[in-house]
């Protein structure tokens, strides 16, 4: 099961989320494509909800321009 650190990549402000450049999480996945666009993101949407208490869905930053998403393991 490899293991992917999701990375925001800028700043961002919406809908009352605030997200900070740096923020990560790391993220185990069954499958092998990128989770931010695996299953609707889901995995990365609970894993930012766990560790920081915010909603990135909700912020609009579920996509590729806003997360970098990196093979560790």
């Amino acid at each position: 099961m490899p293991i992917y650190r999701v990375t925001v990549k800028n700043a961002r402000n919406a809908n009352g989320v605030r997200l900070e450049k740096g923020m990560s999480v790391d993220v185990v996945t069954n499958n092998i494509s990128n989770p931010v666009v695996a299953n609707g993101g889901q995995a990365v949407i609970d894993a930012f909800f766990r560790i920081y208490g915010i909603d990135i869905k909700k912020a609009g930053a579920l996509t590729t321009a806003y997360l970098d998403a990196v093979k560790i393991g």
